[in-house]
């Protein structure tokens, strides 16, 4: 048979070929037109004619940051439910503030239960407020640390002197040696000195830390005395208007205005309140209504009511060491941190002695080291935070930052945006955008807080999580 030559003069519509008498055409052959997505696979126009950088060069790449973002808020909850410490999965790092064990520096910020703010709560020696009528730490001074500046006076410092080895807070401590002549005393405390707001017929809060080295069978280690002036005898001026010590096996406070009162406070036998091995708080409170609390420890030991209203006229000082009148009911032991108070500071409830909280305006918080397998570059995450008083502005008054490098660079979060619902109640969750850092494989974030104030903006961290 004759071959038939197709030239190129020939119009395209007079050729008419079937699949079998196509030749293979050379994909440099192929420089117009679009390929139809319909026509790729499926044996119409074979993949591996598609090179893998020609699809991704017209794929768009996937965000998955979200997912992420979903995969912490998801751990951070698991977190919680289980009440864990900070882990590390093989991608990322959890932390919801059941502990420090992740913790690096803390700066002007404190944990408490489950969150991070720059209210730090501490227990330490008290600070003066507008109620503190008397604040005596005895860092090696007698000074009064409140406003009222009331200086007290050791009248025997043969029995009664500062001690800087056995203290509970600061520097020193007095100690007692139970000498009968013992005695450490104010100013008056009444209506008379026109320094001092006394809490002549309302409430009031007498508290302090002792600690026992021996004990008679009556002693006496705080009160309200009588006493008219500091050059009278130790033995004149008559019954202490209140006054507290161990009486046998009991806490006894004794009071005198109209009538006597006594009181055995219950619930503190010898055995589990007298003690020469450890400091105890000791507080002696009286409501508006006369009603007289007593707390040891912080545990609320009962009420006994009828002291009445007028326990603070006529002269009435406070002395510690012994019974005003008295030189058989001397105080053997430190005293540390006494605060005297026109208020009622407890109420009947429970408490932790000298727990004292600072607010700072700001703070910081680094992740400790968190080395991971290989370099990364990029970092994001959720968090979960609480705006426990006023409206925190993200990016303002929290910021979060990542690095890479261990702190080497640092780069804040490319974006703060709000992931709902809520994680709990108060409690948001945040997803942070995905950051570009400075390669490095000790990955860790950075909280910043800004303009925190006490009662007006108190921004609470409760959770992070990041990825990389």
């Amino acid at each position: 048979m004759a071959i038939i030559k197709v030239t190129h003069n020939i119009e395209n519509s007079q050729i008419a070929l079937d699949a079998a008498e196509i030749p293979n055409i050379s994909a440099d052959k192929i420089t117009s037109g679009t390929m139809d997505a319909a026509r790729i696979g499926s044996g119409q126009f074979a993949d591996a004619r598609i090179s893998s950088s020609s699809v991704v060069a017209h794929s768009p790449e996937t965000d998955l940051q979200p997912v992420k973002s979903d995969i912490s808020a998801l751990a951070l909850r698991e977190a919680t439910n289980e009440s864990s410490a900070a882990f590390n999965l093989p991608n990322q790092f959890i932390d919801t503030f059941t502990d420090d064990t992740n913790l690096g520096t803390q700066t002007d910020v404190d944990r408490a239960s489950g969150y991070i703010a720059t209210n730090i709560t501490s227990v330490s020696e008290f600070v003066n407020d507008s109620n503190t009528v008397g604040l005596w730490h005895f860092n090696n001074s007698l000074a009064d640390s409140s406003s009222n500046s009331i200086t007290l006076t050791n009248h025997d410092t043969d029995h009664a002197s500062f001690n800087s080895s056995t203290k509970k807070f600061g520097t020193h401590s007095i100690l007692f040696d139970g000498d009968s002549n013992q005695a450490v005393y104010t100013a008056a405390l009444d209506g008379t000195d026109s320094s001092v707001t006394s809490p002549s017929t309302g409430a009031y809060t007498l508290e302090m830390w002792i600690k026992y080295t021996g004990r008679s069978g009556t002693d006496r280690i705080a009160m309200l005395s009588n006493r008219n002036s500091d050059s009278a005898p130790f033995t004149s001026g008559g019954t202490p208007a209140l006054s507290f010590g161990f009486n046998d096996n009991y806490m006894n406070l004794y009071g005198r205005y109209s009538a006597d009162h006594n009181w055995d406070v219950p619930n503190t036998a010898t055995g589990s309140t007298y003690t020469t091995s450890a400091w105890q708080h000791h507080a002696i409170e009286r409501d508006a209504s006369g009603n007289l609390h007593y707390y040891i420890d912080g545990v609320f030991k009962g009420e006994e009511s009828g002291w009445g209203q007028d326990l603070h006229t006529n002269y009435k000082r406070l002395v510690f060491g012994q019974r005003t009148g008295s030189t058989s009911e001397s105080y053997q032991g430190y005293i540390d941190e006494v605060r005297y108070s026109n208020i009622e500071r407890y109420g009947g409830s429970n408490f932790t002695p000298n727990e004292v909280t600072t607010s700072n305006a700001t703070g910081t918080l680094i992740q400790s080291a968190n080395t991971v397998g290989s370099a990364k570059t990029k970092v994001g995450g959720t968090m979960l935070y609480k705006d426990n008083q006023g409206t925190c502005t993200l990016g303002t008054d929290l910021k979060i930052y990542f690095t890479c490098n261990g702190g080497t660079n640092w780069t804040e979060a490319s974006s703060y945006s709000a992931i709902t619902p809520v994680y709990s109640t108060g409690i948001k969750q945040v997803r942070l955008g995905e950051t570009t850092c400075s390669s490095g494989s000790d990955i860790r974030y950075k909280a910043v807080w800004a303009n925190q104030a006490s009662g007006s903006k108190e921004t609470q961290l409760h959770g992070i999580g990041i990825n990389y």
